[in-house]
């Protein structure tokens, strides 16, 4: 873990002590990629001679800064990207344009508002995001490495999760 990393983690943990707001981030946050990565899958790319689609593009360089932040978590955020492009990619190529668009609409909303549910309702506090946009790359790791520590693993990632 690059100390940069360390004390955006231990700054977004600030904004999210409470464990209901963590559960509504837990849904909420896949909700958001998804929702973004959806119209993305409708416009097909071709990257030398590799049929791809722009989600996959758009994916490298935020797969790419998430493992240079901490390699551990960004291959686990890979692991699970794979799986959303690939359901992206399905409801693209099943539903009409303007499905998908709707669809996408629908899951930003809803994972957006249970963001905003989790930090006025829970937490109290604005999202962290508000005070600077970086924690929206923060988040995803954050629920990774709330993961990693509940299993045990990575005692480094709960020193910096339990600063203020």
């Amino acid at each position: 873990m690059n100390d940069y990393f360390r004390s955006q983690l231990t700054i977004y943990a600030g904004y999210h002590r409470d464990e209901r707001n963590r559960v509504t981030h837990m849904f909420g946050i896949p909700m958001i990629l998804l929702a973004i990565v959806l119209p993305l899958s409708l416009w097909p790319v071709t990257v030398f001679g590799i049929p791809a689609n722009a989600a996959m593009l758009l994916a490298i360089p935020a797969l790419s800064g998430w493992i240079l932040l901490d390699v551990a978590i960004g291959l686990v955020i890979l692991a699970a990207i794979i799986p959303l492009l690939l359901i992206s990619a399905v409801i693209a190529s099943h539903v009409s344009s303007i499905g998908v668009w709707l669809i996408a609409a629908v899951l930003f909303v809803i994972g957006w508002a249970l963001q905003i549910v989790g930090h006025v309702r829970f937490e109290h506090r604005k999202p962290a995001l508000l005070d600077n946009p970086m924690h929206l790359l923060i988040g995803p790791m954050f629920m990774i490495a709330k993961l990693f520590v509940a299993l045990g693993f990575r005692p480094d990632l709960a020193r910096a999760l339990q600063r203020d």
